[in-house]
């Protein structure tokens, strides 16, 4: 973890020469930032870390000798260091984050300086977040078995859930424990646009829930979860006994969208005592005014704790303001909610 006032030290490492002078020269543009090596493929990056003992590094996922995700499964346990990925549009980012990267970037067309710049903007906000990130490592017995649960839980529960960065894996790692007796599950992961669609189609490809990208007009329905479109905000509106969902493009709250906050502050209007809120691993502070907003309307709700979370920012502010009932780590989260829903 970088020291208050002194630069993030920056290693890029991409194969494509335009690749590393785009980063370089636009991450370098910051005052807070110095790019201290670049590298062209693993091997040199794994020299250039001993050099330069860098406090972050970008990689790009396709590389020649060895490519980004094996280069990072390779290199996290020896040396603990943030990484962010840089690809293009692919399903394989899941991979390096499954590997221990901390976040992802998407390559943008070079050719567009619009693009570029927005590129650069995102680049430099999540090297400034990769800095203050932990390399967690899983702990011997951390991992649990899957719950076997049983089908008397009221299918009139819901459960929602909100992350942003590290959240991917940690939403896996909740999710993947659960049986689909559970009732219907929301969640808003900040996320870019069409890498929610492949965040939503990885899940239901790999855990005993059925997992899609939410619509509107969806309802939600026992052992299924909706994720968040990564571009519109989600709410649920109470219909009866169900809940359906609405999905819509709006104005960034928080600096999110979608946010947590548009969605727990829906779930605390329309569902109440019904509900239980999950806030896990992130930056920043969405989402833990609309979980307070939970609990005061009777939900339940859970955060994540300090050692197990990548960024333990929104989870530390929702706690801190008095909205979470139950603080945990990441690997007893799923227990405590299949109790919850039980009492």
């Amino acid at each position: 973890m970088v020291q208050p006032g002194k630069k993030i030290r920056v290693l890029v490492v991409d194969d494509s020469l335009v690749f590393r002078e785009v980063i370089s020269r636009g991450i370098s543009s910051d005052p807070n930032i110095e790019v201290v090596a670049t590298a062209n493929d693993p091997f040199d990056a794994r020299d250039k870390i001993i050099q330069y003992e860098p406090d972050v590094m970008t990689c790009d996922v396709e590389m020649p000798k060895m490519d980004g995700i094996e280069f990072i499964r390779r290199l996290l346990p020896q040396y603990p260091l943030p990484v962010i990925v840089v690809s293009m549009i692919s399903s394989r980012v899941f991979d390096a984050m499954n590997a221990g990267a901390i976040d992802f970037v998407t390559k943008p067309d070079v050719s567009s300086l619009t693009k570029v710049e927005s590129f650069i903007n995102e680049m430099i906000v999540k090297i400034k977040v990769a800095a203050t990130a932990k390399i967690l490592h899983m702990k011997p017995g951390a991992s649990t078995q899957k719950i076997t649960g049983s089908s008397s839980i009221d299918d009139n529960r819901i459960i929602a859930i909100g992350a942003s960065t590290g959240g991917t894996e940690a939403i896996n790692n909740v999710l993947e424990q659960l049986p689909p007796s559970v009732p219907g599950i929301v969640v808003v992961q900040h996320i870019p646009p069409k890498f929610s669609r492949m965040f939503a189609e990885r899940l239901n490809d790999t855990i005993a829930l059925e997992v899609r990208e939410a619509s509107t007009g969806d309802y939600l329905q026992k052992g299924h979860v909706l994720v968040a479109p990564g571009d519109q905000h989600m709410r649920i509106k109470r219909i009866g006994d169900k809940y359906k969902v609405e999905c819509f493009k709006g104005e960034k709250v928080n600096g999110h969208c979608p946010s947590v906050d548009v969605l727990f502050e829906s779930v605390a209007k329309e569902a109440g005592s019904r509900a239980i809120g999950i806030i896990l691993t992130g930056m920043g502070y969405d989402g833990a005014k609309g979980l307070l907003s939970m609990r005061k309307k009777g939900a339940r709700t859970i955060g994540q704790d300090e050692e197990s979370s990548v960024v333990y920012g929104m989870p530390k502010v929702a706690y801190n303001i008095g909205a979470v009932e139950k603080q945990a780590a990441l690997h007893q989260i799923p227990r405590i909610i299949y109790s919850m829903l039980n009492q």
